[in-house]
């Protein structure tokens, strides 16, 4: 995958504001555009829940996802494909199946994001 579609949800928290902090520039909205058109089909999102409700370091496999949907396989691996060029999540085939997870601080610098300072200070 190349590295540029790793970007988009790599960066630390403490250097990226929020979404209420200040106007996105083009090149950041761009980049959360792609994650957040990744995330806006109910397949992916399902998707996305399946993989990230494993917790940080578990895994899924394919042959696991495929029969939650009534979708052909090669349409739940183009889904896959697309979250995995958002830089939500990364795999690794293992003899004939493929095994993913949600590449760690993902869903914490999203969550960061969409989260105003007003709310942040209210949960400490």
């Amino acid at each position: 995958m190349p590295q540029h579609e790793l970007e988009v949800t790599g960066r630390d928290p403490a250097c990226c504001e929020g979404l209420t902090a200040a106007p996105l520039d083009e090149e950041r909205a761009g980049e959360l555009a792609k994650v957040f058109k990744a995330l806006g089909d109910p397949v992916r999102l399902r998707l996305m829940s399946m993989i990230a409700s494993r917790g940080e370091g578990g895994e899924v496999c394919v042959c696991e996802l495929t029969p939650a949907f009534e979708l052909s396989q090669p349409t739940i691996s183009h889904h896959l494909k697309l979250l995995r060029q958002a830089g939500l999540i990364d795999c690794e085939r293992r003899g004939t199946w493929v095994y993913y997870w949600v590449l760690p601080g993902t869903l914490d610098r999203l969550g960061a994001f969409l989260t105003s300072p007003q709310t942040a200070a209210a949960a400490a």
